[in-house]
């Protein structure tokens, strides 16, 4: 148990049943109440000063947030006793928003509030052990999507090293395709340099067709 739950226990025990006890159920309000719950008690609590009403408000906001995240303008004029829509937006814009305890849209054609961010409240008594499962829960839940993302990673990893290999494996047949054309080209290019440097080859054939033809008069035989 920690010192602030201790401190509350002993609150509630000096002031509960006592001439004082209002003071408690003010705190309590404060703590986890809503607008409509002071509305309610009103017979038993102390009237509230226009600072502590806008407070109150603001909390109650915060309250619904909680629980909902599309809040209709016609629950929060209730819950506010906000009498009509532009009221009731200027509250939310300047009170709320600015304020940076709630983020949202306001859906003028749907008539509503759309929740993006809510800032946190105190606890309401029975709540604790919800949110200790909640949290486990969310805690399970984180642990089963690191595992998945670690097998990710490793299926990614082992896919890269496939996709290297063969890389290197048909970068390794490019060049021997190369090499293989290379050595094919350098023999014929040698083959046909011999053919054309032997004595009597093409080259000489080609000189002797170019000779012009002696012919032989039979009269000089005789």
């Amino acid at each position: 148990m920690d010192i602030e739950q201790k401190q509350a226990e002993l609150i509630d025990h000096f002031l509960e049943g006592t001439e004082n006890s209002f003071c408690l159920d003010v705190l309590r309000l404060f703590a986890h109440g809503t607008w409509s719950d002071y509305k309610s008690n009103a017979g038993r609590l102390p009237q509230l000063v226009p600072d502590q009403v806008l407070k109150l408000k603001q909390l109650t906001v915060l309250t619904l947030a909680e629980m909902n995240k599309v809040l209709p303008y016609d629950q929060l004029m209730q819950e506010l006793d906000v009498t009509n829509v532009r009221e009731l937006e200027d509250f939310l814009i300047n009170e709320c928003m600015y304020a940076g305890i709630v983020r949202g849209k306001l859906d003028q054609l749907r008539r509503c509030f759309e929740v993006q961010f809510a800032a946190g409240r105190d606890l309401r008594p029975g709540q604790l052990g919800n949110m200790l499962q909640t949290l486990s829960n969310w805690l399970d839940t984180s642990d089963d999507l690191l595992v998945s993302i670690q097998e990710k990673i490793k299926w990614a990893d082992s896919t890269s090293e496939l996709d290297k290999k063969h890389q290197k494996d048909v970068e390794y047949r490019v060049e021997e395709v190369k090499k293989s054309l290379s050595l094919k080209a350098d023999i014929d290019f040698r083959g046909h340099e011999e053919i054309y440097s032997e004595p009597g080859g093409v080259m000489d054939y080609e000189e002797d067709r170019s000779r012009p033809k002696r012919y032989l008069d039979p009269a000089s035989i005789l």
